[in-house]
């Protein structure tokens, strides 16, 4: 029987938690195109573990109201986090370009169209990217994980809450962290957190940030569901979200960051 402390070291324990890639771009210090091309993948795979789908429905089909609740609270607070992503992107892209690219960083599908463009230049040729989506191969792939949250029975459900707690925990300790040592650590850019354009980083990071409540709340779903039957799926879950993810950094580290900079000791 597994208990939540070996799921958690679990997630610890794989290569995607400990990926290098945002270290790496604090490195590189990639040029505008490729940050646009970055972030279109990144936004993209985040706009889709934003939506609740099914799933919200199928735990109350399946009596599990209390994870019903955490999960709604999740879904609940990242509404309209889009907007401040795409914003947030703008910034980062004039800010580098040194010039206006992107004369209205609050215009949603301004920046996102501008995003879209600089992936298809960039990444347009790589083996299955959709260039009406501006979505990679792997990154389709992440999002297909997320996808599943269609699905309302019992065993997709708790595979679901098993990737809820992969997703909220590597969210609240790798990709946020390492989106802020990039963008604002790495002094790349003439960034403060506490810039207007950069309220989506203020939100999520840190204890106070929204990420460290949905781990919490993610824990919490978990712990209740863990039993002999349910700990298989939770680790599928967890899992098949994981090593999608872990393909999408590698991609983005070799075909936008040289291949992943690795520092000389």
């Amino acid at each position: 029987m597994f208990t939540i402390k070996q799921l958690l070291s679990h997630i610890e324990n794989h290569r995607c938690y400990s990926h290098p890639v945002f270290y790496n771009w604090g490195k590189v210090n990639p040029d505008v195109a490729t940050l646009g091309a970055l972030f279109q993948q990144i936004q993209l795979f985040c706009s889709s573990t934003r939506p609740g789908g099914n799933y919200l429905e199928a735990m109350k089909e399946h009596g599990l109201v209390k994870e019903n609740h955490l999960q709604r609270a999740i879904v609940e607070s990242e509404e309209n986090h889009g907007s401040e992503l795409a914003t947030m992107a703008g910034h980062v892209i004039n800010k580098k370009a040194k010039q206006t690219i992107l004369a209205d960083v609050y215009d949603q599908e301004l920046v996102e169209n501008k995003l879209k463009e600089y992936s298809n230049q960039l990444l347009g040729n790589l083996p299955g990217y959709n260039k009406d989506t501006a979505l990679a191969l792997q990154t389709q792939k992440s999002i297909a994980v997320l996808s599943r949250r269609q699905a309302r029975d019992y065993e997709t459900t708790i595979k679901n809450i098993g990737t809820t707690l992969a997703l909220e925990k590597i969210s609240n300790r790798q990709l946020i962290p390492g989106e802020k040592h990039c963008l604002v650590d790495c002094n790349l850019y003439d960034l403060d957190i506490n810039d207007p354009e950069m309220h989506y980083m203020l939100e999520h990071f840190g204890e106070i940030g929204a990420e460290q409540e949905h781990e919490k709340y993610a824990i919490e779903m978990v712990k209740s569901v863990l039993n002999e039957k349910t700990a298989p799926l939770i680790i599928e879950g967890m899992d098949d979200f994981l090593n999608a993810l872990l393909c999408l950094w590698d991609l983005l580290d070799s075909a936008l960051l040289q291949s992943g900079y690795h520092q000389v000791a």
